[in-house]
């Protein structure tokens, strides 16, 4: 029986999600919103996805504790109270719903505009204190303004298509999107700076980063119209408070909105909030019944497609993967993965750390997912695992626990390792018209593997063609001794003499031969492994110049 996907749902969201995922056979549910930080650190090594909204912070004290868990699931778009960087080290991948609430959250910058300039909170507090103060409240028409909007994603898009339906003239900033693809949506792309000296009304839809941190600041504000209106619905701490509230207090700005703040809940008698020209919400962007259950049917049907398929949407430290291209592909992957723990233990055997590695992908994978094959390459070169222990908890395509080297942590790991990695992809090789080879490298010594697949009734079968310039053909499976020998009578004979008083029975044996060095490479596929002392015998017998042995999963 397999073992369950267990997912714990830690905050409150909509009853959908709960459905959804107790309706999969596949994935067993808990629900314990508001978990403390404490309890959620104890538990969290139980579960293999946990799915969030912005209460849970997933802090690098909860991710080491992490694990099997696998997969984070962000109801909603920000992750700011995740620490991504965190989890891709520890190979747990995170996804939001960047869908869910856009429709939601860009309506509501709309209504703080509006809110804004046509005085509506304070009308209404007036008229409930049974006041008529129409003069006082005279606002400012939107028609043929400009209107400028930082940040031109899903939500950025969205705001200004209305802002056009307003008959605004639309300009925008986003450094991702060229000139071309904004005039698509009708929106005039410019840099920041022209964007502030020309809007009448800005609104902010970048995420929070170290790039848009404090974007907005004194030098900001100085460069804006006089009597400019700002709003902000994106993430606090991208304009500087203090700045803003300077800005406002010299006339800089006429007015401001805010839905977010640098510290939530903002605090008692925060400036902004107090000021009279300033409009405020509690962070109620995607707040609405219909944004709320979108989201977590967003999150929780991606949790089902990852736990019953392996399929990656919406994900932040990971390229996304169908669960139809990922089992296309599994084939390819599965191979490289092994290719790569091939030659890693190889290395590990010689006492040699990869300093670089090199991909070629040929032909038909090239076309199906290079870089999927890439990564599991990478994969099963970091993932030496020699002991029983090891091998154990993780195969040689790399999939184990959360903290093991993945495909999500992978290129992480080999760039604070120091690994270069090189990838190159071709139409057909000059030897093989589709497959896998690779390379790796420490110092002058350089390692290869090449693979390929074979069509066989009922699917396909991998085989290793080729190691260290010798033309092999050896089935990527089990355990393999590897031993390199000059190419001459007996040694053969010896090496299985010696297993067979070890009591080490052969399922198969492969000799490659270089005439020309008088060298040859002989791979054993032996039932049971030799201990180091029997090895070390092997090793030591005349003829042979090194003995490795090679673990290569089922």
């Amino acid at each position: 029986m397999n073992t369950p996907f267990r997912v714990l749902i830690s905050d409150e969201m909509s009853s959908r999600a709960q459905e959804i995922l107790s309706a999969s056979d596949a994935v067993e549910v808990d629900v314990r919103a508001g978990i403390s930080a404490g309890e959620l650190e104890a538990c969290i090594g139980d579960y293999d996805g946990l799915l969030v909204r912005s209460r849970t912070k997933v802090t690098v004290s909860v991710l080491e504790n992490a694990g099997r868990l696998k997969v984070i699931g962000r109801a909603g778009i920000g992750v700011d109270n995740i620490d991504v960087t965190a989890a891709s080290r520890q190979g747990v991948l995170v996804e939001n719903a960047p869908t869910g609430n856009i429709v939601t959250t860009a309506e509501h910058a709309i209504c703080l505009l509006l809110s804004l300039l046509r005085h509506i909170p304070k009308a209404t507090a007036s008229m409930k204190e049974d006041k008529w103060e129409k003069k006082k409240l005279q606002g400012t028409e939107l028609f043929q303004k400009t209107f400028g909007v930082i940040g031109l994603g899903n939500i950025g898009r969205i705001v200004a298509d209305r802002g056009q339906g307003l008959r605004m003239k639309v300009i925008g900033f986003d450094p991702f999107l060229s000139a071309e693809q904004a005039a698509e949506f009708g929106i005039e792309k410019v840099e920041l700076s022209e964007l502030l000296q020309r809007a009448d009304f800005i609104s902010i839809h970048a995420p929070l980063n170290d790039d848009t941190r404090g974007l907005i600041g004194d030098a900001e504000f100085a460069q804006m119209k006089d009597g400019a209106f700002l709003v902000n619905a994106a993430r606090g701490g991208i304009v500087d408070e203090d700045a803003a509230l300077r800005a406002l207090e010299q006339g800089k700005l006429a007015g401001a909105a805010f839905d977010v703040f640098v510290e939530e809940p903002a605090r008692h008698g925060h400036p902004l909030i107090m000021h009279p020209r300033v409009v405020s919400t509690p962070h109620l962007g995607a707040s609405t019944a219909e944004a709320q259950i979108n989201v977590a049917v967003i999150v929780a049907e991606q949790m089902v497609d990852y736990a019953e398929t392996g399929e990656v949407r919406n994900a932040l430290n990971a390229n996304p993967l169908s669960g139809e291209k990922r089992e296309k592909l599994s084939p390819w992957t599965g191979l490289s993965g092994k290719l790569g723990s091939l030659l890693g233990q190889l290395m590990e055997h010689a006492g040699h750390e990869a300093e670089a590695m090199g991909v070629e992908v040929i032909g038909d994978a090239a076309k199906e997912g290079a870089k999927e094959c890439a990564d599991h390459a990478l994969v099963g070169l970091l993932s030496q695992k020699t002991s029983e222990e090891d091998a154990s908890e993780e195969d040689a395509s790399g999939e184990g626990a959360s903290g093991a080297v993945n495909e999500v942590n992978a290129r992480l790991v080999a760039n604070e390792a120091g690994v270069e990695i090189g990838e190159s992809t071709v139409e057909s090789g000059r030897d093989l018209k589709s497959g896998v080879r690779l390379t790796a490298r420490c110092g002058d010594a350089e390692y290869s593997a090449m693979g390929t697949l074979y069509h066989v009734a009922g699917g396909t079968t991998a085989r290793i063609v080729e190691i260290n310039e010798f033309l092999v053909e050896l089935s990527p499976e089990g355990t393999v001794l590897v031993v390199r020998n000059q190419d001459r009578p007996g040694v053969i004979g010896a090496v299985g003499s010696l297993l067979g008083e070890k009591g080490i029975n052969v399922n198969n044996l492969h000799v490659a031969h270089d005439r020309d060095k008088g060298v040859a490479l002989a791979l054993w596929s032996i039932a049971s492994e030799p201990d180091a002392g029997a090895l070390a015998e092997i090793g030591r017998l005349a003829l042979v110049g090194q003995a490795s042995l090679v673990r290569l999963g089922e």
